[in-house]
């Protein structure tokens, strides 16, 4: 088996390993506070809210603290594509996702300011360096105290619904012994897959001989955004499409706020020229296509899904060119 081969397999395990890691810490980090007495609203805003973005939060870290920090911004801009255009377009495919939900709206914006922000920081200065991921990393801060505050006042809001799914998880361990097992495996299991991803991300770029960008953009960006994808389908079979958009939109905030902020806050991340002309405004492009659907309450239907599905296909063609044109390794 030749050596890529080899990469490729050990990066598909990293990913498996940070998803199945990252919902074991979940599991195993709620069902303490829990146990010591935290309310379950807290229990969602925090533990619930970080750790299904453990994965991405990982990956970038690692990624900046091992001098392959392109990989980062090309995880976050990357997985932020996927989840419009793919996460929300293939489910659509077979269920149409309605976008007149309540509290919808609000987070649709919170999305767009927060792309807007990200873009902003970038062109004022690149590389991102620490003050800059204190900016971001205020901006989840100052969401969360949003959300809870919504969350006092009785408020209905998708992301607070995505947030309280911990109540509806099956096997949440209740005894000691088990609960820090949970905890264990998740934290040694994300440290572990996150190494694999980035030691491989970064053998497959110098063998293909392009950046490790195209690999967090692509490989990377699916495979964390996985459970999203999952989340969605099983809920467009289920007719509980209702769910998907706070899905996305939680996410999305997520990964640009928490996920770029603690990356820049561990070390500079460098944005490759081309993400300035590209990839920056493919994001945007699909988060402002997003928004307008929300605020004209037009569901997400199959034709519209069929077409978020041809962009995103369209988009790994255009940035796959840079592994086309290297050619396979030797």
């Amino acid at each position: 088996m030749s050596p890529i081969v080899i990469n490729f397999l050990l990066l598909v395990l990293g990913v498996l390993l940070l998803l199945w890691a990252g919902d074991w810490l979940v599991r195993g980090a709620a069902s303490l506070a829990r146990k010591w007495g935290v309310p379950a609203l807290i229990v969602g805003l925090t533990i619930v809210a970080f750790g299904t973005s453990a994965p991405e939060l990982v990956v970038s870290v690692q990624a900046v603290l091992r001098g392959a920090s392109e990989l980062a911004i090309g995880n976050v801009i990357g997985s932020n594509i996927a989840n419009v255009l793919l996460v929300l377009g293939a489910p659509a495919i077979i269920m149409a996702i309605p976008t007149n939900v309540s509290g919808v709206a609000r987070n649709s914006f919170a999305a767009l300011a927060a792309t807007l922000i990200l873009m902003g920081l970038m062109f004022i200065h690149r590389p991102l360096v620490m003050w800059q991921g204190a900016i971001l990393f205020l901006g989840i801060v100052l969401y969360l105290s949003w959300m809870f505050s919504l969350a006092k006042s009785g408020a209905d809001d998708p992301a607070l619904v995505d947030m309280a799914e911990i109540d509806e998880m099956s096997g949440m361990p209740s005894k000691m012994g088990v609960i820090v097992g949970f905890i264990l495996f998740g934290i040694f299991g994300l440290a572990f897959g996150g190494h694999l991803i980035v030691e491989n991300a970064t053998q497959i770029a110098q063998a293909f001989n392009v950046s490790e960008a195209v690999i967090g953009l692509t490989i990377v960006a699916i495979g964390t955004s996985l459970p999203e994808l999952a989340t969605v389908i099983v809920a467009a079979y289920r007719g509980q499409t209702d769910v998907a958009i706070g899905n996305v939109l939680g996410s999305n905030i997520f990964n640009i706020f928490a996920v770029m902020g603690a990356a820049a806050l561990t070390g500079a991340v460098h944005i490759p020229p081309k993400f300035m002309v590209f990839d920056i405004w493919v994001m945007l492009a699909a988060m402002v296509a997003l928004t307008v659907f929300i605020l004209r309450r037009m569901p997400i239907s199959r034709p519209i899904g069929i077409v978020f599905l041809l962009g995103y296909i369209l988009y790994m063609a255009a940035i796959s060119r840079e592994f086309v044109g290297a050619g396979l390794p030797a």
